[in-house]
């Protein structure tokens, strides 16, 4: 469904991304994990449209985005919750929700992903009227992956969704998330709490310097003793609960 070639993005002359190649199959949940600074962001936010690739190609369903200007990439099919979620603190819930469906086809179906969306996320319905600013961070995260679905997307992008919440509120939006992914929706998952990645990805790319170092299943990544050692953490057991 989504195919990056000899991907190349750069910061000015400091470049962030070097020949990355990866592929997300329609309906698969990955995630792509790796040390600070390893690119990751930057790789969620070009194929978001944020940032202009230098070399390489981005296509979706066999269309080439990489040209697109970035207001053309949601109208693609592509939806971004990004890091620290962005949220518009001084709108509503609700005003932030209709944000992400904005565009006609989207538009037309708003009744029915807000009702989803509450599915999703019970305790916003006693938030909608609250402005976003007054929740907290775990509500907040709620309301960003949902204004991002609220578009109708094709590909779901997530970056770094645990950040800054407690344990208790990380279980929670990685239980949502498996729920969306069972519902069909391909996702791709940038995501620090590596164990947790592992656990709910059907595959995993790990990152190292703007460069791709491995991908597979998380069984074989964590079969392999170097992978565990540099990137993963040599204590991480990848079978036990979330």
């Amino acid at each position: 469904m989504l195919r990056i070639r000899d991907l190349d993005v750069a910061y000015g002359l400091a470049q962030a991304l070097w020949g990355v190649t990866l592929e997300v199959r329609r309906g698969e949940l990955l995630s792509v994990v790796g040390p600070n600074s390893a690119g990751k962001t930057t790789l969620i936010n070009a194929l978001a449209g944020l940032l202009p690739a230098r070399r390489g190609s981005i296509e979706l369903d066999g269309r080439e985005l990489t040209r697109l200007p970035p207001h053309r990439f949601c109208a693609e099919g592509i939806a971004i919750v990004p890091e620290g979620r962005r949220l518009f603190g001084n709108m509503t819930v609700l005003e932030n929700l209709e944000v992400g469906s904005l565009l006609p086809p989207a538009r037309a179906q708003r009744g029915a992903s807000l009702a989803r969306a509450i599915e999703l996320f019970p305790v916003l319905a006693s938030k909608l009227h609250a402005p976003a600013a007054s929740l907290s961070g775990g509500q907040q995260q709620m309301v960003a992956i949902a204004r991002a679905l609220m578009a109708r997307p094709k590909l779901l992008l997530l970056d770094e969704p645990s950040l800054g919440l407690s344990p208790l509120v990380v279980n929670d939006m990685f239980a949502a998330i498996r729920r969306i992914a069972a519902d069909g929706m391909t996702i791709l998952l940038v995501e620090q709490n590596v164990a947790t990645a592992l656990q709910i990805a059907q595959r995993v790319y790990v990152l190292e310097e703007g460069r791709v170092v491995a991908e597979g299943a998380p069984e074989a990544m964590m079969s392999r003793a170097e992978i565990r050692r540099a990137y993963l953490g040599t204590t991480f057991e990848p079978d036990a609960p979330i």
